[in-house]
């Protein structure tokens, strides 16, 4: 049985889950401090969900560009929106608009890097059909 992880769905995966609970889920559970429950702003959970994002991010767009296009324009793209997702840590009353640049960048990092990867293996001449 031959399984594979497709690091860039996980990495877009991830990256939608930070999305989510970071603009919707404060709209969605805002009884859970009643019950000491806070992971709306959880500094913990917060920078290890970036972390997160991080190493599988990291680790899938460097696979790529080093075994499938050598084609650096999703590792910047994922700079670029890494950026964006560390900066709203620290500007909180700004963090959605952060939050969505990041999340678009990072997204078409990953998207970018599942097509050029795709792409080669297509064209390579070792690949049969």
């Amino acid at each position: 049985m031959n399984f594979k992880i497709n690091w860039d769905g996980l990495g877009i995966i991830t990256s939608v889950a930070c999305a989510i609970h970071c603009a919707l889920l404060p709209l969605l559970v805002t009884s859970l401090p009643l019950f000491g429950i806070n992971i709306i702003h959880n500094t913990v959970f917060e920078w290890s969900m970036i972390g997160l994002a991080f190493i599988v991010g990291s680790y899938s767009l460097f696979h790529g560009y080093k075994k499938h296009h050598r084609n650096q324009v999703p590792i910047l793209l994922f700079g670029i929106g890494f950026v964006f997702l560390i900066t709203k840590q620290f500007f909180h009353q700004y963090e959605t608009w952060f939050l969505m640049p990041a999340l678009i960048f990072i997204v078409t990092a990953h998207w970018r890097n599942y097509k050029l990867c795709h792409k080669s293996r297509c064209s390579s001449p070792h690949h049969t059909h």
